[in-house]
């Protein structure tokens, strides 16, 4: 398994273009199976989750040619197989989002229970609910046993604003006879993405961007091409980066607009970025310190539904916070095991102290030294890689193939930007 040796202390410099939204990427992917007609993926970003989608999808028949490093062609011309590969679901949660189109497109599926991140319970109830709100008959067991007659639309008011489980609703309403009208509907933009390239394919949704999501049915899908958008965690992440090593850094076509609430956060910990156009720009921090509320009170951080801060920049937030000067309190309300990962921070040298699951108090600034960790998942792994860029000393980050199933070639990026960081094979 490889490892990461990281030499902090080297502040990054230069520029850098973030790769294809990862969680754009795999509902897309799975989208694809909604037609029988040829899509082209454009800036699909190189990451394990995706290659592990591909393989999914080609175990199930889907024929797939690369174009190039980001761009493929896929064509579900026939779909051989409704079972999927438990060995390869248990990879990633991602594949949940196959349900969906497997329905429209086949009339059922025997799906196993989904992988991914060990971050707390992640329930698939909203899908569940939605999928049979279409019509779908599902039996809970080793398996998830779906099955219809015909999906129908009908309006479905989500008990969560599940991403996945807008995601799977939308697909399935795509090819459902009628109108589906989907409330409480995430709006995050890697959702956006999808309805873009679904609409792109023929489909019929409108109310992008908001939280409710009106789909009109159509008989069918066709082919066409797409360019998956940047993604904003990976941008914010490099902001991250810049700002704890102090360093200077000019983000290519960084979505601005998708970033407002993690521009605000970031600004409460210190840091200014410049938005120039579509890019954005880290200036040189000499110093970072927390924004103290009214009357000089603790700030809180916490995450929420889009346009919230996203939960999958927490980790990374509270390293920023480490070394900041003054008191911040996180909130972590989504998963309940998200915030474990901080000890590793406080073996570190960190300031902090886990109040409970959900939240931790940051205390900064604090002089961080390398040591040996291991990553627990692909936002802590993030985390802990920014944490060792402005830690003093070496440090070893072990379990890396978590952080490769979220960001693509990071090492290299990092490495291009200045910092001291190796890849080994034990």
């Amino acid at each position: 398994m490889d490892r990461f040796i990281i030499k902090g202390g080297y502040p990054l410099q230069g520029r850098v273009t973030p790769g294809g939204n990862k969680n754009a990427a795999l509902p897309i992917l799975a989208a694809t199976l909604l037609t029988d007609q040829e899509v082209v993926i454009r800036n699909l970003p190189q990451i394990k989750d995706v290659e592990t989608m591909l393989e999914i999808l080609a175990h199930l028949g889907v024929e797939i040619h690369r174009l190039g490093d980001r761009e493929l062609t896929l064509r579900a011309r026939n779909v051989r197989s409704r079972e999927i590969d438990p060995q390869l679901t248990r990879r990633i949660r991602a594949s949940i989002l196959l349900s969906g189109p497997l329905l429209a497109r086949c009339g059922g599926v025997s799906l196993p229970p989904p992988g991914g991140d060990v971050i707390g319970r992640r329930r698939l109830d909203t899908h569940l609910m939605a999928l049979r709100s279409l019509g779908a008959q599902i039996e809970v067991g080793s398996h998830y046993e779906m099955k219809t007659t015909g999906l129908v639309g009908r309006e479905i008011f989500l008990d969560e604003a599940s991403v996945t489980g807008t995601e799977n609703a939308l697909m399935a309403a795509c090819l459902a006879q009628g109108t589906t009208v989907i409330r409480n509907a995430a709006s995050e933009p890697h959702v956006q993405d999808l309805a873009r390239f679904l609409n792109r394919l023929g489909g019929k949704i409108s109310g992008l961007g908001s939280n409710t999501l009106v789909v009109e049915g159509v008989d069918g899908l066709h082919g066409g091409e797409y360019e998956i958008e940047p993604d904003h965690i990976e941008v914010g992440s490099f902001i991250a980066c810049a700002a704890v090593t102090g360093g200077e850094l000019l983000i290519k076509n960084g979505q601005p607009d998708h970033l407002k609430m993690i521009l605000l956060v970031f600004r409460r910990l210190g840091i200014e970025v410049e938005v120039r156009g579509n890019d954005l720009f880290v200036p040189h921090h000499t110093s970072l310190k927390v924004v103290a509320d009214a009357h000089g009170a603790i700030p809180k951080i916490d995450d929420a539904p889009w346009p919230g801060f996203p939960a999958d920049l927490m980790s990374v937030a509270i390293v920023v916070a480490t070394q900041a000067e003054g008191t911040v309190l996180f909130f972590e309300k989504l998963y309940e095991s998200r915030m474990f990962f901080v000890d590793k921070l406080i073996a570190m040298g960190a300031r902090l102290i886990l109040c409970d699951p959900h939240r931790v108090v940051v205390v900064g600034p604090a002089r961080l030294h390398g040591e040996v960790m291991e990553s627990p998942d692909i936002r802590a792994g993030m985390a802990l890689v920014v944490a060792s860029l402005c830690a003093e000393g070496q440090s070893v980050i072990k379990n890396i193939g978590q952080i490769d199933r979220g960001y693509e070639r990071i090492d290299e990026k990092l490495r291009a930007l200045g910092a001291r960081i190796e890849r080994v094979k034990d």
